[in-house]
């Protein structure tokens, strides 16, 4: 480990010194800096500390790497100059390695046991992980010699030291000392209690630092939990009984993530509290539940769908995350190409019809319909949906949920629906003959219905419709169009690098003869790994589309019954982009991968 010989003072002063000799400041700005440091530490400070009591706000403190980053200046190299950047310039100086910690890699057990909270929380360090049998810490103030020894000592000498953002280690701190003393609290004492009486009664979250001071360790443990997929961005929560333990995964980004293994003893009381948020029947074990929970982070609401399944060792809980900014966005930010986009406006603006949204489980079909319900909302709109579940509540929809135990079906809510005056309709999903037939008349009387299907591409949806006993006739006359979908993971902006297609990549692509002349030097993208995409050199995701336009040859088609191979190349011939096409267009325009790509393809023939 290389320290300085000296100790230095880790001072705004200091550190604007350091970025203007490295050109990352002009000294206008490290001069403005320094003259607004106290009234910009201030004000910082009271955000923080906003609704804690005076023993706990005496705790927080704001370093100057904080104090200049929130000050936003533009480097004269052009990139912002972010706590990160600072960071990055300050271990250069001290001659150690920067790094921004990887929530999801933490070892917790390591953390907690090599140090106590009010040392880690006092000095801004934190243990990262075990490498090559040394103890990893990140600290903040790489010049405090005397931290230095103290962690020497502390790990035996046996330690490797890293320089990290005050605000990622502090974060750390307040996460996973406070979800592990709840974890570990919990084994002993357990709370529930919840109102079952509204369902849509708001949850609300305290605060990491409230939590911090609570005694109430099964509610702190699972509030720790949900902030912390909030925090890196799940969109799935799986909570897995084992045999002798219980697993966490976060799914990011479409993949799951493996995060924290909770002892055994706790897994009822951690059930049980989700399941009382949820509103579910704490009581019934035995058989499959689905609750919801709406809550806020950050000042917008989230709802989280609950659904909880008896498996060999207990109760499994999957939370899905429904954030309304990925929810519900403008069309132009879901993925789609400029004359896809017009092809599905086009769609949309009809005054009725059947319009049709395909793709598997997890392709982004919810988003699509929502986003696009919400461009055609408005005072003289009626837009009712009937849904199985409700993914997000919207009070600009009218929104049924389907409950069979009471006989309220997507067919018999659709029938009740059409005397409602709806100008607008979406069905979650057909799934059935009598739904299919009543979506189909629902467009032949003069109202635009949206639905889904589960098949791989547009022209089997065509004949699925027909095969769920839709007369052609009707069909042809009621279909506007079909537009299939996948997710494909877009690459990380701050780490892309570009690279050509191989022959190889060129053959498993099946590129026609013309294209893979030009696709020899054809530039392509894929992330290199960083601190903001955790390594995978991924960061988002957007879409693939393919858009079935009923013209009149497939109309032609659809009345004779004609078969998805024929729809298909009819389609083709009137210039659709297929789905591997789309795939390929996004990999062209730097947004995904070739591997991406492929992973589209295995899926869709």
């Amino acid at each position: 480990m290389a320290t300085p010989p000296v100790h230095v003072a880790f001072t705004l002063e200091m550190i604007t010194k350091l970025l203007v000799r490295h050109g990352d400041m002009t000294p206008e700005q490290a001069k403005q800096a320094l003259e607004q440091e106290r009234n910009i530490r201030t004000k910082l400070l009271k955000d923080r500390v906003r609704g804690l009591d005076s023993r706990r706000a005496a705790r927080h403190d704001v370093g100057p790497s904080e104090v200049l980053a929130s000050m936003e200046f533009i480097s004269p190299n052009g990139r912002p100059l972010s706590e990160d950047v600072i960071m990055q310039r300050i271990a250069q100086a001290a001659r150690l390695p920067f790094e921004k910690p990887d929530p999801l890699k933490l070892n917790m057990e390591l953390i907690t046991s090599t140090m106590q909270r009010a040392f880690a929380r006092h000095n801004t360090c934190v243990p990262l992980r075990r490498e090559d049998g040394k103890i990893v810490i990140a600290v903040n103030n790489p010049f405090d010699v005397q931290l230095m020894e103290q962690l020497k000592l502390l790990t035996q000498n046996n330690l490797k030291i890293v320089v990290s953002a005050r605000a990622d280690i502090q974060r750390i701190i307040t996460e996973v000392y406070g979800f592990r003393s709840s974890v570990s609290a919990a084994e002993q004492i357990h709370s529930t209690g919840v109102d079952f009486g509204n369902l849509e009664q708001l949850t609300k979250l305290n605060n990491v630092e409230t939590l911090e001071a609570n005694d109430r360790p099964i509610v702190n443990a699972v509030e720790y939990l949900l902030h912390y997929a909030f925090n890196e961005r799940a969109s799935d929560i799986h909570i897995e009984p084992k045999r002798d333990k219980t697993l966490i995964r976060l799914r990011i980004d479409g993949v799951l993530h493996n995060i924290y293994s909770l002892p055994r003893a706790i897994h009822a009381a951690f059930v049980s509290r989700l399941k009382g948020m949820a509103r579910m029947d704490i009581a019934e074990k035995r058989r499959p539940q689905d609750g919801r929970i709406k809550t806020s982070k950050d000042g917008r609401e989230v709802e989280l769908r609950v659904s909880s399944l008896p498996v060999a060792f207990g109760e499994k809980i999957v939370i899905r995350v429904f954030d309304p900014q990925m929810l519900i966005q403008e069309l132009e930010g879901i993925g789609f190409p400029d004359d896809d986009l017009r092809h599905w406006r086009n769609f949309i603006a009809r005054p009725h019809g059947l319009i049709l949204v395909t793709g598997p489980t997890g392709s982004g079909k919810t988003t699509t319909l929502y986003s696009t319900l919400k461009e055609l909302a408005g005072p003289d709109v009626n837009i009712t949906t009937v849904e199985d579940p409700v993914e997000m509540v919207c009070e600009e929809f009218n929104q049924v949920l389907v409950q069979r135990r009471i006989d309220v079906t997507f067919a018999t809510a659709l029938r009740t629906i059409l005397r409602q005056d709806p100008d607008i309709v979406m069905i979650g999903e057909i799934r059935d003959a009598e739904t299919a037939n009543m979506a189909t008349q629902a467009a032949l009387t003069g109202h635009l219905v949206f639905s889904t299907l589960h098949t791989n591409d547009t022209a089997s949806s065509v004949t699925r419709m027909l095969d769920l006993g839709v007369e052609p006739f009707l069909l042809a006359s009621t279909l506007v169009g079909v537009m299939a979908q996948r997710l494909l993971r877009t690459i990380c902006p701050h780490c892309i690098e570009q690279t050509t297609l191989s022959s190889e990549q060129i053959d498993l692509l099946d590129l026609p003869t013309e294209v893979r002349r030009s696709s020899q030097s054809l530039p392509i993208y894929y992330g290199e790994g960083c601190i903001h995409c955790r390594g995978t050199g991924y960061y988002g995701r957007t879409g693939a589309f393919e858009i079935l336009e009923v013209d009149t040859t497939v109309r032609k088609l659809i009345s004779q019954n004609s078969s998805a191979p024929e729809i298909y190349k009819a389609a083709r011939a009137n210039n659709m982009r297929s789905l591997k096409e789309s795939a390929i267009y996004q990999m062209a325009q730097k947004r995904t991968t070739f591997e991406e790509v492929m992973h589209v393809l295995s899926d869709y023939s």
